[in-house]
Parts: C-alpha cells; sequence; structure tokens
C-alpha cells in the first residue's frame, strides 16, 4: 500500500504496511515525538484511510528515537497561540478539539490497535496509548500524566482511563503528575503486557512471518509477535508505596486536595510523605481541585462525556486560568516560579472551581457533540 498523499511531505508521521499490519511512526525524536497539530491531522487520516481498507488487519502505533513513545503535545506551541489571543478568538481550541476526537477514533477503532509505549509516554501519548487493544510497556517505559504542573488537568481522556485505577491511586497519578515503570503500569491496569525493549526491536521480521487466516481473530497472532511467551513481570516500584498513597490520598473523597496536603503534612518524619507534599504546593491549587472533582466525576461518566467535560476545562485553564503561567514559567523561561492565581489550596473558592467543571457551551453546540457514548 502507498504512502497516503498528505505524508508524502511532512515526516513527523511515519507510514508504511508490512504484512497487511499498518505500521505509524511518531516521527519528530528530537521533540520526543511530542504532538503538533498537523501530527494529530495526519494520524486522524491514516486512521481513516486504515479502518477503510480491507486489506489492513491492524495499526500499530510507535515512537522513534529511543528515548520515547510520545512525551505529550506540543505545549510551547499552545503557549504562544495562547499568548497570542488578544480578541479571545481561541485559536488554540482546535487543537485539542481534533486531539480528543482522534483519542476517541482510537478508543473506538474496529480493528485492534498495538500502541508500543517504550520510553517516555506523557499526556498526548497518553491519550493515544490507552484507547489501544493492546498496550506494550518495557523496562524503559516512563508514564505520567503531569498536566497539573503547568495548570491544566490530565485529560486526554484520562478521567476515564485513570478509573480503572483504585481511587487513591488515580488521585495520586493525576494529581501529583507521578512516573510509572512499565512493570507499574501492567500492575495497576495502564498497560496489558510489559515486555523487554530489545524484543519490539524484531517485532517487524516477526510480523513478516505471520500467516493470516480471515476466520481467526488477528489478535492471537498479533500477540505472538508482541508477546514474548517469557515475559518480564520485575519488580513494580509503585507496590512500595501502596500503603502510604492510600493513607493520604483516600481522604480525598471527604475533604478534597487540602485533606491530602494536611494528611502529608502530619506525615514529618516520612521523606516520601514531605517529597509529596513539596510536588503538591508546586502544582496549580486551581486544578489541583478541578482534577480532583473531575478524576471523581469521570469514574461514573461514559468516554464521551468524560472527552466533553474535559474540553470545557481545558478552555477555562487557558482562557483565563493557570496554563500560560504555567507553561512560562515551567517551559519557557524555566525560572520555576510560577505565580498561580490563586496561590494557595484554601484560597480556591467552591464556585471558581464549578466554573470550571460547567461547561462553556450547550450540550447541542458543544464542539463534540457529536461524539458516541
Amino acid at each position: 500500500m502507498s504512502t497516503p498523499g498528505l505524508l508524502r511531505d511532512t515526516p513527523e508521521v511515519g507510514f508504511e504496511v508490512v504484512n497487511r499490519v499498518a505500521i505509524v511512526t511518531l516521527d519528530r525524536p528530537h521533540a520526543l515525538n511530542a504532538l503538533s497539530h498537523d501530527m494529530i491531522a495526519l494520524l486522524s487520516e491514516i486512521l481513516a484511510q486504515c479502518a477503510e481498507d480491507d486489506a489492513i488487519v491492524a495499526v500499530v502505533l510507535r515512537g522513534a528515537g529511543d528515548k520515547a513513545f510520545c512525551a505529550g503535545g506540543d505545549v510551547r506551541k499552545l503557549y504562544h497561540a495562547a499568548r497570542n489571543d488578544p480578541r479571545h478568538e481561541t485559536p488554540w481550541l482546535k487543537f485539542f478539539i481534533d486531539e480528543y476526537r482522534l483519542d476517541y477514533t482510537v478508543h473506538r477503532f474496529r480493528k485492534p490497535v498495538i500502541a508500543l509505549m517504550d520510553g517516555i509516554v506523557m499526556g498526548g501519548g497518553m491519550g493515544l496509548a490507552q484507547g489501544a487493544a493492546l498496550r506494550i510497556a518495557t523496562e524503559r517505559t516512563r508514564m505520567a500524566m503531569p498536566e497539573t504542573r503547568i495548570g491544566l488537568l490530565p485529560d486526554v481522556g484520562a478521567t476515564h482511563f485513570l478509573r480503572v485505577l483504585p481511587r487513591d491511586l488515580a488521585l495520586y497519578v493525576g494529581l501529583t503528575g507521578a512516573r510509572l515503570t512499565g512493570a507499574d503500569a501492567r500492575r495497576v491496569g495502564l498497560a496489558d503486557e510489559c515486555v523487554p525493549s530489545s524484543w519490539l526491536s524484531g517485532f517487524v521480521e516477526r510480523l513478516e512471518k505471520v500467516r493470516w487466516d480471515d476466520s481467526q481473530d488477528a489478535m492471537t497472532p498479533l500477540k505472538r509477535v508482541f508477546v514474548p511467551s517469557a515475559n518480564i513481570e520485575r519488580h513494580a516500584p509503585l507496590d512500595d508505596l501502596r500503603a502510604q498513597i492510600r493513607r493520604h490520598f483516600s481522604v480525598c473523597a471527604t475533604g478534597g486536595v487540602e485533606r491530602i496536603v494536611a494528611s502529608l503534612a502530619a506525615d514529618t518524619d516520612n521523606d516520601w510523605s514531605r517529597a509529596t507534599l513539596a510536588t503538591l504546593k508546586g502544582h496549580s491549587p486551581t486544578m489541583l481541585e478541578v482534577t480532583c472533582h473531575a478524576l471523581m466525576r469521570g469514574r461514573q461518566m461514559p468516554l464521551a462525556d468524560c472527552f466533553r467535560m474535559e474540553l470545557g476545562i481545558v478552555y477555562r485553564a487557558i482562557d483565563d486560568g493557570d496554563f500560560v503561567e504555567g507553561v512560562r514559567a515551567l517551559i519557557i523561561d524555566k525560572d520555576e516560579q510560577p505565580r498561580f492565581a490563586p496561590t494557595t489550596l484554601a484560597q480556591v473558592r467552591a464556585e471558581r472551581v464549578q466554573h470550571f467543571l460547567s461547561s462553556p457551551w450547550r450540550r447541542e453546540m458543544h464542539p463534540l457533540a457529536d461524539l458516541g457514548a
């Protein structure tokens, strides 16, 4: 199958078909394969073509280079787009609309999608990978949703896919941006398998040898290609922290993030508690509270409603929230001194949180109104 015409002059997304399997490569290794808007458009076009082509039985998503699957969205471009938006025409909003549509497509794709989560998998990378039918982690996987650090919330469907974690663990991952290993990801349900990175390097050769039987489920031979018989199940570091996470983060359901902070602050003799407290104090107070509520709401909502809720929160966060200041401090100027407003959790008013959680659009006018359940 030939490469789609749109890709000929755009090397940031690679595409080839090997023995009826489409291999799609995020090819921006210098930026850890962070997603640009053009890449999102290309990926959407490729998936549409793959869905219509009966000769293609599955899709593999992978990242170029040896450092990352995908480190997220192109935050710098979003920052500059937001800064140069004096009339509040929100040209940056289209990025999120198209990204969420792409992620939703992966979740609902009628052919198997295999995500090779080797290396860094953050933000937008999680949005692509978590909708896949087979999510492969490795010993090099470093997985996180660090958005509260820059004044956003864990989005790209995180309010839906983090529901596989126990409530306290979902809050820990979503509020702190903690990095999970491949073994951690498999243990908590954010990866289906954890395999040696070296095993993935030879998957194309194994794929070429597959003999397809159209009467058979395609996933059966695909698993033999991507999952070795001797799977690595190394110790998950998260196991050592589960008791502490449960102790401190289970209190959010009754008192919000302030209760978590108070619980951590009272545990003064524990290095992990002190480090976790310092992490939370460096994040946007408003978005910590909004994230806590959104993650709890998402546990009871269909996937499409989660995307719709997230889009509204992102709109608020960029239009009149902490996003611009968070990116300035941590990515642009790198002074690591964000001036979030308000500056403390105690100053975050309940009506401000509800403002972020309330949709800017009527249901029928929502940009994602046409998504299914």
